[in-house]
């Protein structure tokens, strides 16, 4: 019946269903007739099969008016009405203390199990395989003792019947010799059974309170999640049919203009806030608007505009022509084209992932379900796909020219992410990854893990046509229930060695979405700026996240490259997934304020040129991670490479070849291992040491091998920094100074 039609029961009743008594933290809140009994229904019964029922111990009890009251449980709120304002505060008054025993309850058996967030882990998952395996056992032994008993009383049996037919005195002495052995081995038998069913019983009622709280637990988790899919579907519905009908909604953006956004200063989103929050825009974000104009119009310069002449486009910035068209290079060695297509197994993320909300991501164990084939430092090495732009850099005679092909360069490292969802393997302490690829590329590449908590990598590029890369990047990346947010913290330095032209820049944040429901997808968002600390030039770039109400393009890239002076000479535009073009900047003025008082500026530009173009994937890329033609090629097998290098990781190369279940296996003990060697090393810093925290205390007692810690003079930040040897060392074959991290 509804609760507000109800009446109230004599208050010697208690309102709260089930009675009294124990039972697990499934206290349910009920109203019944005076003539209905409370006892005929069961606390199991009541949380599961009856209509209206609360879970008290999390739910709000608050007050409407003079007699009013209202009920908070999840998703669902009770509206209650008392006969007066005295019964009201008498209902108040029970609900409260029953709310009160059932945390109680709740607290006390949760001693029972630990915590409530192993419910469903690995570890917890083996245990319950351990103790049914145990119960197994115990039944087996009392089968064994049902069997021996049986056999026995049918021997003691006969005995006594024997005993009974007796006559003669001399032979009773004999029988009943024979009576008492039996009767002793039946005894024994007993004892041993009697003992193994309470050992059964022992068992079952320790691990049966848990197993019906894990149970109960999941059945509330479904149906919360249940309730918030289903909200989310109505308010995603209410949004489309808002969206279709508002008046304002262009019919078709304009093609002869491109709008892109100015940064804020750099410095303020290296790292997130936990507790931001993100919404979709819905206004324009843009701040500066691209007309484009032809080379041959006016050269005249707007009033009050800071503009340049018109210039011949084509034979001024020769360099950029064709600078995506740089065919690959061939190499000498034939690589692979394809790996083992990945296995069909099927598993929820949802179910490890519940579990981890506000959680560093790189602590939490993770299958090899959710990885791809290839670590962290291969991903890293991966963002050398485009390098011919770098080499084509090294050609320019003007530094904002070389400043287009640069950004152009940082934008097409996340092109390779737009369909990789899947997470790389975290590299072992120590572990090294080489790219030797002199031949082809023209460059030599070296990664090394030189942090395992934050996880931090070292990298070093050169490259024969006259260009040099270096970074440290720190992976900092947390759960936040609807989505993962990967933060890559730490500069990133390229530097042409014949005009001495340094820039430096740093990654923007990746986001995957639909963790809980849909299909997973990733996006890019943040601003980058890229300094050359030569000449000052500076370039913008501008990511825009997605938004189901937002009239640009996905994954939309914009940006504009100006002078030490400020004065823009080129607007980038583009998507980081597919293509990014440049346009010279012939003139420049601000625009009329618009309603909200927002000024923007105009930037008249020629025609757009293309910078960079992405590759198509291989064929049957989908069924090999969606790697491109070069990271299959990152963990083919190589000879005279270091021991530590990623190529030989065990876990990594099961997985490749489809042996998941054996890859879990080696998984689990190369990071015992791992573990093992972080204690040693922890303990060898001993308390007479500097050391004052966990993080300290393994920076100081672990040493890359081939980097050292420096001081950035143009960041003021320490990093790792190549400080040579490797290639000696593998032209020498000589690796005794390699750790065994394998």
């Amino acid at each position: 019946m509804s609760p507000l039609a109800a009446k109230r029961p004599s208050m010697n009743r208690s309102p709260v269903g089930s009675g009294g008594g124990g039972g697990e933290a499934a206290w349910g809140l009920r109203f019944w007739w005076p003539q209905e009994q409370p006892t005929d229904r069961n606390q199991g019964e009541m949380a599961h099969t009856c209509r209206g029922t609360i879970n008290l111990s999390t739910a709000h009890i608050d007050t409407e008016d003079s007699c009013g009251i209202l009920l908070t449980s999840g998703a669902r709120s009770y509206h209650l009405k008392a006969g007066s304002e005295v019964d009201r505060q008498q209902w108040i008054t029970a609900l409260e203390l029953a709310k009160a025993k059932a945390v109680r309850v709740m607290n006390t058996h949760s001693d029972d199990s630990g915590d409530d967030d192993e419910a469903t882990t690995p570890a917890d998952r083996n245990e319950l395989h351990h103790t049914l395996k145990n119960l197994s056992l115990k039944l087996d032994d009392l089968s064994t003792c049902n069997d021996l008993i049986a056999k026995h009383g049918a021997a003691l049996q006969r005995s006594l019947t024997e005993l009974d037919g007796l006559k003669i005195p001399s032979e009773s002495g004999e029988k009943l010799k024979v009576v008492n052995e039996r009767a002793t081995l039946f005894r024994i038998t007993s004892n041993a059974m009697i003992n193994a069913c309470r050992d059964f019983l022992e068992l079952a009622e320790i691990h049966s309170r848990k197993w019906q709280r894990a149970l109960q637990y999941e059945q509330e988790q479904r149906v919360h999640l249940e309730e918030t899919i289903e909200q989310l579907a109505k308010q995603h519905n209410s949004l489309e049919r808002a969206f279709r009908s508002a008046p304002g909604r262009p019919a078709n953006p304009s093609k002869s203009f491109i709008e892109g956004s100015l940064l804020t200063p750099k410095g303020e989103d290296s790292e997130e806030d936990e507790d931001t929050e993100y919404f979709d825009a819905m206004e324009d974000s843009t701040s500066f608007i691209t007309v484009i104009t032809e080379a041959k119009e006016d050269s005249r310069k707007a009033e009050g505009s800071t503009g340049t002449s018109s210039v011949d486009w084509s034979s001024a910035d020769n360099v950029l022509d064709g600078a995506s068209l740089v065919p690959k290079g061939s190499s000498k060695v034939k690589r692979r084209v394809r790996i083992p297509n990945k296995p069909n197994y099927s598993l929820n993320l949802w179910s490890i992932m519940k579990n981890c909300i506000g959680r560093e991501l790189s602590r939490i164990p993770m299958p090899v379900n959710f990885n791809e084939p290839l670590s962290m430092l291969q991903r890293l090495t991966e963002d050398l796909e485009y390098h011919h732009l770098l080499d084509k850099a090294v050609h320019c005679t003007s530094s904002v020219e070389q400043m287009c092909l640069v950004a152009a360069f940082s934008v097409s490292s996340y092109s390779t992410t737009v369909h990789r969802i899947a997470k790389p393997f975290n590299p072992m302490l120590g572990e090294t990854f080489e790219l030797d690829r002199l031949d082809d590329m023209g460059l030599r590449s070296l990664c090394e893990q030189v942090s395992h908590h934050p996880p931090s990598a070292a990298h070093y590029v050169f490259s024969k046509h006259g260009w040099s890369l270096w970074q440290e990047i720190t992976i900092s990346s947390k759960f936040r229930g609807k989505y993962i947010s990967i933060m890559p913290l730490g500069a990133i330095h390229l530097e042409f060695q014949a005009s001495g032209n340094h820039y430096v820049w740093r990654k923007s944040t990746s986001t995957v979405h639909n963790i809980i429901v849909g299909k997973l997808w990733i996006d890019q968002s943040g601003d980058i700026e890229i300094v050359n600390h030569k000449t000052n030039d500076r370039c913008q770039l501008k990511f825009l996240p997605y938004s189901y109400f937002s009239k640009e393009a996905a994954r939309k890239v914009t940006g504009v490259v100006s002078d030490s002076q400020g004065k823009a000479h080129y607007v980038l535009s583009g998507s980081w997934d597919e293509q990014m073009e440049c346009s010279k900047v012939v003139h420049s003025s601000p625009s009329s304020p618009s309603s909200d008082g927002k000024q923007k500026t105009v930037y008249q530009t020629l025609s757009a040129k293309l910078l960079w173009k992405k590759y198509p994937l291989p064929e049957n890329a989908e069924n090999m991670y969606y790697f491109s033609e070069l990271a299959l090629t990152l963990n083919e097998h190589e000879e005279g490479v270091a021991p530590t290098d990623s190529r030989l990781r065990p876990d990594q190369r099961l997985m490749e070849k489809g042996c998941w279940d054996e890859a879990n296996t080696e998984k689990q003990r190369l990071e015992e291992k791992q573990r093992l060697s972080r204690r040693r090393r922890l303990e060898a810093c001993g308390p007479g040491s500097s050391c004052s925290s966990e993080e300290e205390k393994e920076a100081d007692a672990y040493t890359p091998l081939w980097f050292e810690k420096r001081l950035d003079p143009l960041t003021g930040e320490m990093a790792c920094v190549y400080k040579g040897g490797y290639w000696e060392a593998k032209e020498k074959q000589d690796w005794h100074m390699c750790p065994n991290i394998f």
